[in-house]
């Protein structure tokens, strides 16, 4: 934790010093990203920290500092966005409010200067230099690669959605107010320097209250200035705002976020429709139907405690339950996150290649990262029996230009559903690094054939 400021000479206090930090000196050579796996690339985000202490001591907790003085990471940084990548991306075609939005913070308030309809890089540059405004590209990784490449792999680590928006901000100038998000905040400064402040007490995981009053505000718990290299993690709810100091050169820093709705909460939600449709299965309590006019009064407390009985039947269920039946946060998550990084032409994911699977082949998955099995109720809805089924998705197919967009209609999932006989056989083919097909659990050697062809035809296994 941060020391308490000293009293000053004029009897005031002292600035706020910064949160936990960690300065890293330059150790020769280039200094880059680790992306053989994806707890590799975390580590190698976060170094010098390990991944345990972050876990331990700042995850949802407190924000992290990493100050670095490497010119090989700085540079690379640089790469990522930079004030010229916005001249190509506007001849590419984006529009204000869907693609970039260009504010200012003007007597502690936001003030959007967006025009309508296309973006143009004269206009912006012009809104950048005279208006002194802020330019907010959002989700780069749509359009820049190395993003693509770092964000792909986090969401492999985390298993949640990861997004990203780029804020290019002219010297002496603020583009937000203080303000929290309700996801989990990493800050990778690109270019130039940012004056950071962080505000005490944070916002209890983002629990829905505004910043206001003004003594929320007053005084920052933290407050230090990034540069080129460095990073800022904070938790969601953590109070802030950031300025680019007058006198230097504009600042651009990338803001990576993750954990939006992927709460315990959210989780509860996600399962319990599953568990109530397999307890209600062998408890005919459960099947009775409700009182009369239920629906038209206000509850009782009869009903309160009968309610409160069913609950503790589903807990006493759930301590015994192997499968959790989810309704819809792995889809959802597959449906919504990137592809996978191509190598070449990115065929590969797409098309089947190698041998056809036989009886006789060794299997094994690929791009294991980006598929999720999961037990469900049949979705089909003219089944009146709504058995369980297998159910696997995978976003091998997604398409990377709509990643955190809010495109609900032009999403679409990609899998495969089997019957719940075959979960054996698929967890076989999960928890094995290869298998004989033979070997897999199921009753004729015909269903091995037929289930690792569909695996195969949608590029999920390969014949080794």
């Amino acid at each position: 934790m941060p020391k308490k400021a000293k009293p000053a000479g004029n009897g005031r206090e002292e600035g706020p010093v910064p949160c936990k930090q960690v300065k890293v000196e330059a150790a020769g050579g280039s200094s880059t990203l680790n992306f053989d796996s994806p707890g590799g690339l975390f580590e190698s985000l976060i170094s010098p920290i390990k991944t345990e202490t972050f876990f331990k001591e700042f995850w949802e907790q407190k924000p992290l500092l990493i100050q670095r003085d490497d010119p090989a990471l700085a540079t690379y940084y640089q790469s990522l966005f930079r004030l010229t990548d916005l001249k190509s991306l506007c001849s590419q075609g984006i529009y204000y409010g869907r693609d970039v939005n260009v504010c200012r913070c003007v007597s502690g308030k936001k003030k959007v200067l967006n025009k309508d309809g296309k973006a143009h890089f004269l206009q912006l540059r012009k809104d950048f230099d005279q208006k002194r405004a802020t330019i907010q590209f959002h989700q780069p990784q749509r359009f820049k690669d190395e993003l693509w490449r770092i964000q792909e792999k986090l969401e492999c680590y985390f298993g949640s959605l990861v997004g990203s928006n780029v804020y290019l901000t002219p010297a002496g100038s603020q583009g937000l107010p203080p303000h929290y998000d309700d996801v989990e905040v990493f800050i990778l400064q690109l270019e130039g320097e940012k004056h950071w402040r962080l505000y005490h007490p944070t916002v209890p995981l983002a629990q829905e209250y505004s910043v206001e009053p003004e003594d929320r505000i007053s005084r920052p718990t933290y407050e230090f200035t990034l540069k080129a290299g460095d990073l800022l993690y904070f938790p969601r709810g953590t109070i802030h705002q950031a300025d680019t100091p007058p006198g230097l050169a504009h600042s651009t820093h990338v803001t990576i976020s993750t954990y939006q709705n992927n709460t315990w909460g959210d989780f509860l939600l996600d399962t319990i429709s599953g568990l109530v449709f397999d307890t209600a299965k062998e408890d005919v309590a459960l099947r009775a139907g409700i009182p009369r006019q239920l629906l038209l009064v206000e509850t009782t407390a009869v009903t309160r405690r009968q309610l409160s009985g069913f609950l503790r039947t589903l807990a006493d269920r759930l301590e015994g339950t192997k499968e959790l039946l989810s309704s819809d946060m792995k889809k959802d998550f597959v449906m919504h996150r990137l592809p996978p990084y191509y190598v070449g032409d990115g065929t590969e994911l797409s098309t089947p290649g190698g041998k056809l699977p036989r009886l006789d082949s060794i299997i094994r998955l690929h791009m294991k990262d980006h598929i999720v099995l999961t037990v469900g109720p049949d979705q089909d809805p003219s089944d009146e029996a709504r058995e369980k089924m297998v159910y696997i998705y995978h976003s091998l197919k997604n398409r990377r230009e709509t990643h955190m967009m809010g495109n609900e209609e032009e999403t679409e999932s990609h899998g495969l559903r089997f019957p719940l006989s075959h979960l054996d056989a698929l967890k076989q083919i999960w928890n094995s690094s290869a298998i004989s097909v033979k070997d897999l659990k199921l009753t004729t050697d015909e269903e091995k054939e037929s289930l690792v062809l569909s695996l195969w035809t949608e590029c999920l296994i390969q014949v080794v």
